[in-house]
């Protein structure tokens, strides 16, 4: 949330210092999962918790950086783009929790790959930011997350519909 506030005053530095609060956050947000299942301390409501954290604090992000596009003189409809990348994140966590909830356990069965996560994508917008890409991230925040909305939907239909449950 504190990265949000930073990309929303649309101040260089600001930005800058919001990119590299969310790296730190994102390695925090990883290392948090990690040690609760290295240590056995999982729990449904941790886990519950974390997808809601990321989900809300993801969509702030999108939204923090479309409002400060605008302050930077970009065109307002920045700040509707940051929306709708930032509802489509939102919605994709939602779905990952009703996917939790159908049985779906681990980053391979939600399309992850050589140890990657879908949420590892979040890596890409301090990186973007550093190099000011503020507006093509948007636009790809707002397609990927549309697209993931769309898989994540399929999954769970297949999961609902599939030959457990048939």
């Amino acid at each position: 949330m504190i990265a949000a506030g930073a990309f929303a005053t649309g101040l260089p530095d600001w930005q800058m210092s919001g990119a590299a609060v969310l790296i730190v956050s994102l390695f925090l947000d990883r290392a948090d999962g990690e040690l609760a299942r290295l240590s056995g301390k999982m729990s449904p409501g941790g886990h519950l918790y974390d997808l809601i954290a990321d989900g809300a604090s993801n969509a702030a992000v999108f939204l923090g950086i479309g409002v400060g596009l605008s302050q930077m003189g970009h065109p307002s409809w920045v700040v509707a783009l940051g929306v709708f990348a930032g509802v489509a994140v939102a919605i994709a966590e939602l779905l990952v929790m009703r996917l939790d909830s159908a049985g779906v356990r681990s980053s391979a069965d939600l399309g992850g790959r050589w140890g990657f996560d879908p949420d590892d994508g979040m890596f890409v917008v301090p990186i973007a930011m550093f190099f000011g890409w503020g507006k093509p991230l948007l636009l790809l925040a707002a397609i990927g997350g549309s697209i993931a909305v769309v898989v994540f939907i399929v999954l769970w239909l297949r999961r609902r519909t599939g030959p457990a449950n048939g």
